[in-house]
């Protein structure tokens, strides 16, 4: 697969000065074991810094944004900026699953779809703009991705970020049992699975969800237990994510 630099630079809104900077942030591990010696780096370590300078650029937009936030709400919103989700979403939408180089191994069992791979490139992609502009580039490349993402929370909004931990919590105040989640059935291929998963309190079901993995099937359980308990209180936000309106202090 060859990449065309210059229409790649147009979608990011970036030119390298060192081309060599941002073929390396699309080396996939795979892809550099299968042309060796010809390619000796991947973007392994460039992710690393990625993940670094991303938290600093993230924490710094949302202290300013949010200055009357508490803590451990800025954690939160912080967390989801910077998960798998998030920023494999961020990575599609400059189509970087469209420029990843990946090795044929990979490349057959659905690399440009799996997540993980799509938010490590993105984190590589960020240090590769770090180290060739600096830390104003690397900012003004990743704004618009936080101005998308969080431009549904305002200052009475609060994110609960985790479907299967705010079911529980909320079963719990109730004095109920702990929810349980069964898995129903497993279809489909090795590299494209999909589970479908039951969420129950003792043996009365609550839920039913299907995914790619168990993980994800249990969250959408509990998203469903959770809309169907709390209604127009809640509102989706992103996959995993949801918002709640604050309750208004008592004068």
């Amino acid at each position: 697969m060859r990449i065309n630099i210059s229409q790649f630079e147009k979608k990011i809104g970036y030119t390298f000065n060192d081309k060599t900077m941002l073929i390396q942030a699309l080396i996939h591990s795979s892809y550099a074991y299968e042309n060796q010696p010809n390619v000796e780096a991947d973007n392994e370590t460039l992710e690393f810094l990625g993940d670094s300078v991303l938290g600093l650029v993230v924490a710094d937009y949302l202290y300013s944004r949010y200055d009357d936030f508490a803590e451990g709400e800025l954690s939160k919103l912080k967390s989801l900026a910077a998960n798998t989700s998030s920023l494999s979403t961020f990575g599609k939408r400059i189509n970087l699953d469209k420029n990843i180089l990946l090795g044929k191994g990979e490349e057959k069992s659905g690399g440009r779809r799996k997540k993980t791979i799509l938010a490590g490139a993105f984190e590589a992609l960020v240090a590769a703009i770090y180290l060739d502009g600096g830390i104003k580039e690397a900012r003004d490349f990743l704004l618009p991705h936080m101005e998308n993402l969080f431009r549904k929370i305002k200052a009475e909004s609060f994110l609960i970020n985790n479907y299967k931990s705010a079911l529980q919590e909320y079963l719990q105040k109730e004095n109920l049992p702990a929810p349980v989640y069964k898995t129903i059935t497993t279809t489909g291929p090795d590299h494209r699975k999909d589970f479908i998963v039951k969420v129950f309190i003792e043996k009365k079901p609550l839920a039913k969800a299907r995914g790619h993995s168990k993980k994800s099937a249990e969250q959408r359980a509990a998203q469903k237990a959770l809309k169907s308990i709390l209604g127009k209180r809640m509102k989706i936000f992103t996959s995993d994510t949801f918002l709640m309106r604050k309750k208004r202090k008592q004068k």
